[in-house]
């Protein structure tokens, strides 16, 4: 029977990962180990609850203020420890994370085989986004499995010499979850949120990625104020990040402005519910551009590069850079141009058809009998 460890730190980890987790379960001829480093403890504990994942360790490394540093030598000293338990044949990482480059070095370092899910994006800029743009591309040089979620990332990872044998274009599991956790079943309706003003349109905004940290983070939120203020038809709702560097500079400049709701993170079942009612989406966060598409909402990218370039291509998203000024004005463009909001709100989905999961489950199974 063949081992596999899946394995996840934090809360877009474990909602990109519990398609699969769901999927391998189902495999008889595999003997599954799930493991969280527990780097977002809070938000990822919501996650694992709404899919249903129990891991079977739980590092529990975080720690207040923490640094990358510390993460990647928590993670280091605890995660042989689980190898020699479990004695996997195949370890699983997602994305770009400190958890994922960490255990991909700890597995590298056993010679054990790693399979990187999401792998091949890239934004050529090592500090944009930090430090996942230098983490991926660290684990895709001592990855043996490349499941890219598109042609583009598959691409990438050819034209840094990765051996073609070992790369598979599958979808984004992100999608997955989103297709699961949207249209799921037998559940009762999420109550919407009471405070939304349902004769208004919902611009939901989420901002907090590490780069953005600073002048960045103070004019986009200075951007939010002005579109409140020339714009009286729309509401901003902005769940919050818990880093302290985002939620002092938000609450500061933000706080008490009109039709601006500041909240705490909501559980990942709310986040889509939300997103399903908002017109369109600002956002820094790569897994948004990816889900935003299967959901018909236009988005726009406040960075100045993206590693997500097909949904550009696409025309589902825009990049926007963090110019107060940009922000406001392709927002604005937006809510008036019924054309250029029906172009991006219809454009299919470049990252993929929610099948990501059973792609990847199959070559696991495949390659770790051999």
């Amino acid at each position: 029977m063949s081992r596999i460890l899946v394995t996840f730190g934090t809360r877009p980890e474990a909602i990109k990962l519990a398609p699969l987790i769901i999927q391998l379960k189902k495999e008889k001829s595999v003997n599954l180990t799930v493991c969280t480093t527990g780097q977002h403890r809070h938000m990822l504990d919501q996650a694992m609850k709404v899919f249903g994942i129990k891991p079977d360790f739980d590092m529990n490394i975080m720690i207040k203020d923490q640094t990358i540093e510390q993460v990647i030598s928590m993670v280091l000293i605890n995660i042989g420890r689980i190898f020699d338990i479990v004695k996997p044949d195949i370890v699983v990482v997602q994305g770009d994370t400190t958890t994922a480059f960490a255990i991909s070095m700890a597995a590298f370092l056993r010679k054990i085989k790693i399979a990187h899910v999401e792998a091949g994006l890239r934004s050529h800029d090592k500090y944009k986004p930090f430090p996942e743009e230098a983490n991926r591309r660290m684990i895709s040089h001592i990855a043996d499995l490349h499941f890219a979620p598109t042609k583009k990332a598959a691409m990438n990872l050819t034209n840094e010499n990765i051996d073609k044998k070992t790369i598979f274009v599958t979808g984004n599991t992100g999608v997955d979850a989103l297709i699961m956790t949207a249209y799921r079943r037998g559940k009762a309706p999420i109550e919407p949120l009471h405070f939304l003003d349902k004769k208004k349109k919902l611009i939901l905004v989420t901002a907090h990625r590490r780069e953005s940290f600073g002048k960045p983070l103070r004019d986009i939120c200075k951007a939010l104020k002005r579109i409140v203020y020339i714009c009286p038809d729309v509401e901003v709702l902005y769940p919050v990040h818990l880093n302290p560097s985002v939620k002092k500079t938000v609450y500061r400049i933000i706080k008490g402005a009109d039709r601006i709701h500041l909240i705490e993170p909501l559980s990942y079942e709310k986040f889509v519910h939300v997103m399903k009612l908002s017109h369109l989406i600002l956002t820094d966060s790569g897994g948004i551009q990816e889900e935003a598409p299967s959901l018909k909402k236009p988005v726009l990218v406040m960075r100045e590069v993206t590693e997500r370039e097909e949904g550009i291509a696409a025309g589902c998203s825009r990049l926007v850079g963090l110019d107060p000024a940009s922000i406001v004005r392709n927002v604005v463009a937006l809510l008036d141009n019924k054309k250029l909001y029906s172009k991006m709100a219809n454009v299919k989905n470049p990252y993929g058809d929610g099948k990501a999961s059973k792609r990847i489950a199959r070559i696991l199974k495949k390659i770790a009998s051999r």
